[in-house]
């Protein structure tokens, strides 16, 4: 965000100049930007939960110091509750991806999710091979009370969109092929992705080069692969179907281990204890075995989540007995981040409620300014 001119998407050339000043920054994060402008600072792998949140913050922090210098700030939420959607960044696989979204009738939902939305993602091990169908499977039952738990996008593009979680929702708008949910009780969580990733839609198809174009209707990659659909004129290579798997997006995504991308952005205050409930949740064997029971009522109700949050009766039910779970097993160092959100919880509202009740007091640009400056 311009902190001079909080209304305008910040222009290409200025997002390109100010990289260097944040990699720069960072410390040990990869640093990368989103089609809107979405800063994405990357971790590297941490021997636990408290470490990885540690390092984050700090350079989280030090990001936002250096682009401050530049006159920029970074807004932690869900999605642009102020903004309409726009890409500013020109890689061609984004335009690809706009152009084949498009085409396929979700251009809408596609240009709110690429451009208008951020996450926290948490990356875990697989775990040994023998664990993994109970190990996905608790990935993914777990995603509706996270979703309930960490909604931060009530608000998009200066209109209240009813739902706790616009960006679950721009989600739910896209192709379920390529973004539903993958393996989820699967006996073969390996042979189950497989099968997913095959069936899931081509979005483009390199050139050479960095060049690619969009392909303008739904082919699979099976059928690309069996030569029932011949795209770019030749058959598909393993390096295609190393970049068909990036286009993917379920909420529990397999890539060796496992990305859960479920959880809304949300500000400092609360993304720790969120992703320390999460990793004790999957991670603590006893807790781990507690969430399976607390949330198995809860486990379809992926739509009820994004869009009531923990007004949903039995979602709030399952935060509560899931957030007390997490509160008596995390680390000690996030303990104290955890009980702040389980106060949260207890109250029946999520990060989202709060900016909404913000919102309802200075507009959703002050709103978007402030998370910026805070």
């Amino acid at each position: 965000m311009d902190l001079g001119a909080a209304a305008d998407r910040v222009p290409w050339p200025r997002v390109e100049a100010m990289l260097d000043v944040a990699r720069e920054a960072a410390g040990r994060n990869a640093v990368t930007v989103e089609p809107g402008g979405q800063l994405e600072l990357s971790g590297p792998p941490a021997p636990g939960v408290a470490a990885a949140a540690a390092e984050l913050r700090h350079d989280v922090q030090a990001v936002r110091l250096a682009l401050a210098g530049q006159g920029l700030g970074l807004a932690h939420a869900g999605a642009d509750p102020a903004r309409p959607p726009r890409r500013v960044n020109p890689r061609p696989r984004y335009r690809a991806m706009e152009r084949h979204m498009a085409a396929t009738g979700r251009g809408a939902a596609a240009a709110v999710m690429m451009n208008s939305t951020a996450a926290l993602q948490v990356n875990l091990e697989a775990g040994p091979a023998r664990g993994w169908p109970e190990r996905v499977a608790l990935a993914n039952r777990l995603g509706p009370t996270m979703v309930a738990i960490s909604a931060c996008s009530p608000w998009l593009d200066g209109r209240d969109t009813g739902w706790k979680s616009a960006r679950q929702r721009a989600w739910f708008g896209l192709d379920s092929p390529a973004c539903g949910p993958a393996a989820q009780d699967a006996p073969d969580p390996a042979s189950a992705w497989a099968r997913y990733a095959l069936a899931a839609p081509v979005a483009f198809v390199r050139d050479g080069g960095d060049e690619v174009t969009a392909v303008p209707a739904s082919v699979s990659f099976e059928q690309w692969a069996s030569g029932a659909v011949r795209l770019g004129r030749r058959a598909p290579t393993a390096a295609d179907l190393d970049v068909h798997l990036t286009t993917l997006f379920p909420p529990v995504r397999l890539r060796g281990y496992l990305e859960l991308r479920y959880l809304d952005m949300t500000p400092p205050r609360w993304w720790p204890g969120i992703a320390a409930m999460a990793v004790t949740l999957m991670d603590d064997p006893v807790a781990a075995g507690l969430a399976a029971e607390a949330t198995e009522p809860t486990a379809a109700l992926w739509t009820e989540a994004a869009r009531d949050g923990l007004g949903h009766a039995a979602l709030a039910h399952s935060a509560r007995r899931c957030v007390a779970i997490a509160a008596g097993r995390a680390p000690a160092a996030l303990a104290p981040a955890v009980a702040d959100l389980a106060d949260l919880v207890e109250s029946g509202r999520c990060p989202g409620d709060l900016l909404a009740e913000r919102i309802a007091e200075v507009g959703p640009l002050a709103a978007f300014e402030e998370l910026a400056h805070a």
